[in-house]
């Protein structure tokens, strides 16, 4: 049973765009906190190597009052070799929506983009984070909310060397005067 539970922690944090506290964990799986915090404490030893088993190239890490994997700090120069020359450079309508945002608000919370663009951008930011275009700025300590901001890389592939030098949005957005009559 234990064997299971961390299976389905497993699956669960795979898919988590912030970290999870133990209780999210437990209400989500249906499980009693104390099993989880033991599942937790088995796992983290087991991608450590502790129990003979080989040290993975990601860990479990407690960030922001919860749980999430991270690639480990020893690869992270291959990830981002891998992030820079194999993934394709083309990114989405939404991905470029996001990353604009992102841009102009930061830092910003995942879930301040979502409202702002009226969808789920859950995977547009794991994508965006991929690719090392945004970053986890800092994670609220009151809401436990992860905010992000951009990088330098963006600023390369824009060919810029500062978001100062992003051109002003109130040019491009309507006043909001359409339809109104000047004469009253």
């Amino acid at each position: 049973m234990e064997t299971e539970l961390e299976r389905r922690i497993e699956a669960i944090l795979m898919i988590a765009d912030e970290p999870l506290s133990l209780v999210s964990l437990a209400t989500a799986l249906s499980a009693a906190v104390p099993a989880v915090r033991q599942s937790i404490e088995r796992l983290v030893a087991d991608y450590d190597g502790e129990a003979g088993g080989p040290r993975r190239g990601f860990e479990l890490r407690e960030v922001g009052g919860g749980w999430r994997l991270y690639v480990r700090d020893d690869y992270d120069d291959v990830v981002a070799d891998f992030v820079l020359t194999q993934n394709p450079t083309k990114l989405s309508q939404a991905a470029l929506e996001t990353l604009a945002v992102i841009a102009y608000k930061q830092p910003i919370s995942r879930g301040a983009v979502a409202s702002i663009r009226a969808v789920n951008v859950d995977s547009v930011v794991r994508t965006l984070l991929g690719r090392g275009l945004i970053t986890e700025a800092f994670t609220d300590s009151e809401t436990g909310a992860i905010h992000y901001a951009t990088t330098d890389l963006l600023l390369q592939q824009l060919g810029i060397n500062s978001l100062d030098e992003l051109p002003p949005l109130s040019p491009l957005l309507e006043d909001g005067a359409e339809g109104f009559d000047d004469a009253r």
